[in-house]
């Protein structure tokens, strides 16, 4: 047993001999080839590699050659190519970089503005929005009022935000078209209308209306017919495809402009630099993007990355690496269907198609109380009416969608009134007058007063019970 054991031992020593061997004359081959300008020369070492194993195996080599050759060697201090110094060749490189990225993105902008009749520019102000807009200032499209530029305030963006915007309206003499959720003249009628927490209830709607609606409003308000965009293939896997020119998916499709749709976000840092262009006030507090104040954090969260006088402070690849631009934005912030949020839904697919079945619209037996005046008249009526409060995009709505159908089609042989009012849009009204917190909310009203139905078994048995205990 002893000697069979031996002679296996050996025979695997064997074997990793020459493993070892053939592996480190790979390894100290491959380092000796030097390259000119137009040719490779490998040294009489190298060239055995390509005469087979069998060559390899007869090369021998000394252990210690092993571990001097798999070592990463040490950039050369001074080193020169063609005179020219390691930085200055990187610095050369990136400059040559950024001249052609400009001259594409000047095209880009050329042919939208020349060559349409409406070219608009959506502004968030964050840093690729000021590389165009000041791009759109060199070329004169600004002051010339040949681009439009317009903004969206969602009414929860930062402070500096808006202070920012007046800073570029000046420095570069134009006036940009503010967009707003509809009819709100401000965060005081948006929160009596929808609620200051519409975005935690239900972030869909919120995007639908603060953000797509008066997006698409200024779109057509401007006749824009084609869209300036700062979105680029370095800000993720949703964009990683885009293209310098596209078709938008709005409106049944809008020509699209992305300028810097090839720009990294170190390119952009870097064109920023070159030229001092003004840019959001919030880099200099570590956020390398800017949107709602309510859900956007700097990367890191300690802040400890900084853009300042035109230069980062701190490790700057936790910026600039892919897809680190928005890293913080939308934190916290889940889809419907539990995905984690990384678009407002303004450049997607079907962007303008939000909820917009309302329901117990088509031959229905709900009453449909379109106004406040309507609604408070029919709680001051001597005859009481059952009347629900609700939301079309809210499930627990469209849930008793058909539940409360029956209980009109059964109370209306009975002579009562069954109807709805949309409350979502009337937030503070609801709450004074209807008992309303969340949707839907049912009431039997009458008589000036307005009696809730407090369980949340939304049958129609269970309704028509409750109405006719309250009649």
């Amino acid at each position: 047993l002893l000697v069979v054991f031996s002679q296996r031992f050996k025979k695997i020593i064997n074997m990793a001999t020459q493993m070892i061997s053939a592996q480190a004359t790979f390894a100290a081959c491959a380092p000796v080839a030097s390259r000119t300008r137009n040719t490779v020369k490998v040294s009489a070492k190298g060239a055995m590699f390509n005469k087979g194993t069998n060559a390899l195996k007869s090369v021998v080599v000394q252990p210690k050659r092993v571990v001097r050759s798999l070592a990463v060697a040490p950039r050369a201090e001074g080193m020169k190519f063609a005179g020219k110094g390691l930085e200055e060749l990187v610095a050369e490189s990136k400059d040559d970089r950024l001249k052609h990225l400009e001259e594409q993105a000047m095209g880009a902008l050329k042919l939208a503005v020349e060559g349409f009749s409406n070219p608009v520019f959506p502004n968030a102000m964050i840093a690729g929005d000021t590389v165009i807009t000041h791009l759109l200032h060199r070329l004169g499209y600004l002051s010339s009022g040949k681009c439009k530029v317009m903004c969206v305030d969602t009414f929860h963006l930062f402070p500096e935000t808006m202070e920012f915007l007046k800073d570029i309206e000046k420095a570069y003499d134009f006036k940009a078209e503010i967009y707003q959720a509809q009819d709100c003249a401000d965060k005081s009628v948006y929160d009596a209308k929808y609620g200051a927490n519409l975005w935690q209830i239900n972030v869909e709607e919120y995007d639908r209306v603060c953000k797509v609606e008066p997006f698409q409003r200024g779109l057509k308000e401007t006749g824009c017919n084609v869209m300036i965009n700062g979105r680029t293939r370095w800000q993720g896997i949703e964009r990683a495809w885009i293209d310098l020119y596209e078709s938008a998916p709005i409106g049944g499709g809008l020509a699209k402009v992305n300028p810097l749709a090839y720009w990294t976000f170190e390119d952009t840092f870097n064109y920023i630099a070159k030229y001092k262009i003004l840019h959001h006030p919030l880099h200099a507090q570590g956020y390398p993007s800017i949107g709602d104040a309510k859900d956007t954090i700097p990367i890191p969260e300690d802040g400890s990355v900084k853009f300042v006088d035109f230069k980062f402070e701190g490790k700057k690849t936790a910026w600039l690496d892919y897809a680190q631009e928005r890293k913080g934005r939308f934190v916290g912030l889940k889809n419907a269907d539990g995905s984690v949020k990384s678009e407002c839904g303004i450049h997607v697919a079907g962007a303008e198609k939000t909820f917009d079945r309302d329901l117990w619209s088509v031959d229905s037996k709900v009453m449909n109380i379109a106004t406040q005046e309507e609604a408070l008249a029919l709680k001051k009526a001597d005859k009481k009416s059952v009347l629900v409060v609700y939301a079309p995009w809210c499930q627990f709505c469209q849930g008793m969608e058909k539940e409360y159908e029956e209980l009109a089609a059964t109370l209306s042989a009975e002579g009562v009134t069954v109807a709805k009012f949309r409350g979502d849009q009337d937030k503070a009204f609801v709450e004074a007058n209807f008992n309303t917190k969340t949707y839907p909310t049912i009431n039997v009203v009458g008589n000036g007063e307005a009696t809730k139905y407090e369980s949340e078994d939304r049958v129609a048995a269970a309704l028509s019970k409750f109405a006719m205990a309250n009649m």
